[in-house]
């Protein structure tokens, strides 16, 4: 299946609306999304979600209803999203999705073929939707390719990164991946980008993925706004500077919604039915993080967002 950017945008005309408020999740990639959609779209960032916590401004609040969640995949019809887990069950995609943009749904990914899921992050995503040019510049690739460990994943994979280069034509896949198995990539990781993610704060930890020449594990960052919000501000500012993006303001938080989250075997899942686990347990979102296990979180009903529970 070729992916078509006008046949996207019929399906999900908010991906190109100006002046859009969105939640990102609260990572990395979710900041680097920000910064893009902030820049070219002019969205304002109203709040934060980490699968566990929604933070939220008055101003989210406030538009509720109509807020867009970026590189997260949530269950309420309400909610429009974009990401890419996979969230298919035995071919079974629950109703609330059909206003997610997530590149395994169109692609018809689930569970049962995991090998072949979407490898590449939402912000490269996003830039082959809007046709943005990729720069030549080592860092801005680099910072790029960071974003959900891509340059390691075009090393592992290059079958499966290959096919979905084939799905997303437009973007100059075989520059990217030319430059992700390079010995220049791993000395600017390496040498520059870990150590300046380092300095700024950036690191929460590392995936068990690790590269080719210098054996580099790929380090991960996730964030909580009550106590990180310089170092949000710390990495916007470093995507402006490489990018040339104007930066999102910061939101201020007005409120901070806790829900749960579990990890349970898929096999429980497949006992009964994915809709009726999504109705007891009163799933807000979730994602199949391997063939193995299924994570979901619940703040207390399926059918509304838990931004209505005041």
């Amino acid at each position: 299946m070729i992916f078509n950017q006008k046949y996207i945008f019929q399906q999900y005309p908010w991906l190109k609306e100006k002046n859009r408020q969105f939640i990102i999740s609260a990572d990395y990639d979710g900041l680097i999304c920000a910064g893009f959609l902030h820049h070219y779209l002019d969205w304002e960032l109203v709040g934060y979600y980490n699968f566990e916590h929604i933070w939220i401004s008055k101003e989210g609040l406030k538009n509720k209803s109509d807020l867009i969640w970026v590189d997260l995949n949530i269950l309420p019809s309400q909610g429009k999203a974009i990401g890419g887990h996979i969230i298919t069950l035995d071919g079974d995609i629950p109703h609330g999705f059909m206003s997610s943009c997530n590149p395994n749904i169109l692609a018809n990914i689930s569970a049962e073929n995991f090998n072949q899921k979407y490898p590449f992050s939402t912000i490269l995503f996003l830039y082959w939707l809007h046709k943005i040019v990729l720069s030549d510049k080592i860092m801005e690739k680099a910072l790029l390719l960071h974003a959900d460990a891509v340059w390691l994943k075009m090393q592992k994979y290059p079958k499966n990164i290959e096919n979905w280069a084939k799905r997303l034509p437009g973007i100059d896949w075989e520059y990217l991946i030319n430059f992700a198995n390079t010995k220049l990539i791993e000395e600017t990781v390496d040498q520059e980008l870990y150590p300046m993610l380092a300095h700024l704060g950036a690191v929460s930890g590392k995936s068990k993925l690790k590269s080719k020449h210098r054996k580099i594990h790929s380090k991960e960052y996730k964030f909580n706004p009550d106590w990180d919000e310089d170092v949000i501000l710390s990495l916007l500012n470093l995507f402006a500077i490489h990018f040339k993006w104007t930066p999102p303001k910061v939101p201020q938080i007005e409120k901070c919604i806790s829900g749960k989250r579990y990890k349970i075997p898929i096999s429980k899942i497949k006992s009964k039915k994915l809709s009726t686990v999504l109705r007891e347990q009163r799933v807000f979102s979730y994602a199949i993080p391997s063939p193995n296990y299924f994570n979901f979180t619940t703040f207390g009903s399926v059918r509304k967002s838990p931004l209505n529970n005041d």
